[in-house]
């Protein structure tokens, strides 16, 4: 019997690409605070993540001063932006970079990174270009896939969380088409 939350997951487009994973056990449930609180600092990050991966779709007129003075401010706030993900960095310890899958409904993770004996968890994902700042999901585990990866499904996600993951996992999924069709050509 296939479990609803595993059909519902793959049915999606899902991120897949190699990210900094990490999983640590809930030995408890979050509090109502804990939640808010976690909620405003994933839409933080998946703001910034929006910020960072958008692509402008009609470029600007090189001889219009507006235009000059935006990509001059463009590139001094890309500049500060990496400053401020490195000076973020120097004391955080980054967790090895594997394969993962996931979409607003859950992810495919290696069995090797869920905590041993742990039904539920904190899932953190680190994304380039703001790798201090992982956006952060409960879970609990819903089923092994295979001898190496477990399948979790995320819990209390609310609308606008889910909405921004699936706009950051289909602009992902997209870039991912775009460069695959330009080495093919």
């Amino acid at each position: 019997m296939q479990d609803a939350s595993w059909q519902q997951f793959s049915e999606r487009v899902a991120y897949d690409d190699g990210l900094h994973v990490s999983c640590v056990a809930l030995t408890e449930p979050l509090g109502d605070l804990q939640r808010t609180a976690m909620r405003d600092r994933n839409l933080s990050v998946l703001g910034t993540l929006a910020v960072f991966n958008e692509r402008r779709s009609e470029a600007l007129d090189e001889e219009s001063q507006l235009g000059q003075d935006m990509q001059r401010l463009d590139s001094k706030l890309n500049v500060l932006m990496a400053m401020l993900d490195q000076l973020l960095q120097r004391d955080a310890q980054l967790p090895p970079r594997v394969r993962v899958s996931f979409n607003a409904m859950g992810a495919l993770l290696p069995k090797s990174l869920w905590p041993v004996a742990h039904e539920h968890g904190l899932v953190r994902l680190h994304f380039d270009g703001c790798l201090a700042l992982p956006l952060e999901l409960t879970a609990h585990v819903v089923q092994e896939r295979d001898a190496d990866h477990v399948f979790v499904a995320f819990e209390s996600m609310d609308e606008a969380t889910c909405d921004a993951i699936e706009r950051l996992v289909f602009r992902h999924h997209r870039r991912k088409v775009a460069e695959r069709r330009a080495t093919t050509t």
